[in-house]
């Protein structure tokens, strides 16, 4: 779909801060995070919904999911992750993303509602996608 931003992204037409690409998906950082490494895994195609990703990637798209989850806990020292999907309702951007969000004890994150903690400034953005990059290329091993 040309207008859709995760797409533009894929394209590489849209800055963003990707921290792992396959051929069939990628990662990059939430512009409007939760929490300083929140991550979005998007497939490459444009599917709106996981009801509509075909089941061949299912499996491949979720070991990616699986991956990043330890790459967010190991590279920003987080006691555990967070995923969500949301179909539809609630999705800002219609087009399939599983949020990988960076979680500790006490940190705010209640039910579904969702405080936004940005980057304190680009150097912070900057740091946390070269961490992010680092643990997923096998650095961090």
């Amino acid at each position: 779909m040309p207008a859709c931003p995760f797409c533009r992204i894929a394209r590489g037409e849209l800055p963003g801060d990707v921290v792992w690409e396959g051929e069939e998906a990628l990662a990059f950082l939430d512009h409007r995070p939760l929490f300083p490494g929140h991550v979005l895994l998007v497939p490459r195609a444009h599917v709106e919904t996981l009801a509509d990703l075909p089941p061949a990637q299912v499996g491949p798209f979720f070991l990616q999911a699986q991956r990043l989850a330890g790459a967010v806990e190991r590279a920003l020292a987080a006691q555990g992750t967070f995923l969500a999907i949301n179909n539809r309702v609630s999705q800002s951007v219609p087009h399939l993303h599983v949020h990988v969000v960076p979680r500790r004890k006490g940190d705010g994150l209640k039910g579904f509602f969702w405080p936004r903690h940005p980057y304190r400034d680009d150097a912070e953005r900057a740091a946390v996608a070269e961490a992010l990059r680092r643990e997923l290329a096998g650095v961090g091993d």
